[in-house]
């Protein structure tokens, strides 16, 4: 009898099972497609129950391993059925939700984000402190049983197609440390007072929002842990972010690199050492990243060596970009492909989840016990 509980029977079930199931992607490559496209592969995999392997039971999960959760996202992103931004954000927010929410909550809201009936988005980061969480400024107040929000996220994933958002507010008086004075919420998007304004990227996607918060009403049950505990939150995401998250962004690059190799020597290049360089940067970011997932699955706290992680995602991806701009003269800069909105996007795997100089810091700093200087 097949144990889906283990990794290499999942993978083969899990892949019997997707090419039986038509969840070709239809011939549309706008974002709004791009969530459509996501909820209908979300709801198929949770009818079928391979989106629930990897969630505990209480959240309306299956039980097993987190790496089951690892192997649905890199078969599904690999064959290009989801794309892997929608994707992250329901591996980064969902165990961020069963470990804060009250049981209740979670239980509830949970199963709806599985089975693709809703989005969620992640409101951190804020104009001049997207990287330094410690200093924001967007502030909550308690008046009764009711926390009223005021300030301006920036930087939101999806924030215009999402119906909750996990929000970081500035609570406590002057005196309460930066640390202590965080406090996270489950926020209903469409709260009276909350208005999220889309921003249109260098690659002409309108993926990231600003949103601003003007006397939002959130009642003190949506509180995600206790007053002060939404800085321990945030460092508990990170984890998620560069582990699973990552790993089905992986398949995604390797998908695109296989694509790469067809066209080139398509044309009849001779470009060993070029790919071979970018497969090699792969491979380096698959096999550290393997062992953080073994790492995280057999219960060890993962911390600042995740920074590794990220610098190594970051150059892998623009290596492969630039080696796709190199290789096809013309294509990134003249025509209206994926090529081009890939590469221009590429220019931002250094930014975001915390810039490459961040990253590097906190390996000298933590890691390395470099000092400041």
């Amino acid at each position: 009898m097949t144990d889906l509980h283990q990794p290499a029977e999942f993978r083969k079930a899990l892949r019997a099972w997707l090419d039986e199931c038509d969840l070709t992607p239809p011939d549309d490559h706008s974002l709004a497609g791009h969530m459509t496209q996501f909820r209908r592969v979300q709801r198929a995999l949770y009818d079928a129950g391979w989106g629930r392997y990897g969630w505990p039971e209480h959240a309306g999960g299956l039980g097993g391993p987190a790496i089951l959760r690892a192997i649905v996202g890199e078969e599904v992103v690999g064959r290009r059925l989801a794309e892997p931004g929608p994707y992250s954000m329901l591996e980064v927010l969902t165990p961020t939700m069963i470990d804060y929410a009250p049981t209740d909550l979670a239980a509830e809201m949970v199963p709806k984000l599985l089975r693709g009936e809703e989005q969620w988005c992640q409101g951190f980061s804020e104009p001049g402190s997207g990287s330094d969480l410690a200093s924001i400024t967007t502030r909550a107040s308690q008046q009764g049983d009711k926390w009223v929000i005021n300030g301006q996220k920036v930087w939101t994933s999806f924030a215009q197609h999402s119906q909750r958002c996990i929000l970081l507010t500035r609570t406590g008086d002057a005196d309460t440390p930066n640390h202590q004075a965080i406090t996270a919420f489950f926020v209903d998007v469409d709260t009276p007072g909350i208005s999220v304004r889309p921003l249109r990227t260098m690659h002409d996607v309108d993926e990231f929002c600003e949103v601003y918060f003007d006397n939002v009403e959130v009642d003190a049950s949506r509180m995600l842990g206790k007053p002060g505990d939404g800085w321990q939150l945030a460092m508990d995401l990170l984890p998620y972010e560069r582990s699973t998250c990552f790993w089905q962004r992986i398949a995604y690059l390797y998908s695109r690199f296989d694509a790469l190799v067809g066209e080139v020597k398509g044309d009849g290049q001779a470009v060993d050492s070029d790919l071979g360089a970018v497969y090699l940067a792969l491979h380096t970011l698959r096999c550290r990243s393997r062992a953080t997932q073994h790492r995280l699955a057999e219960g060890h706290r993962l911390g600042p060596d995740t920074s590794i992680d990220k610098v190594l995602l970051a150059g892998a991806e623009q290596l492969l970009y630039d080696t796709a701009r190199d290789l096809m003269p013309s294509v990134i800069e003249l025509e209206d492909t994926d090529w081009r909105t890939e590469y221009l996007y590429s220019r931002a795997a250094t930014i975001y989840g915390g810039t490459a100089e961040v990253q590097r810091n906190i390996i000298s700093r933590r890691l390395l016990d470099l000092g400041k200087e």
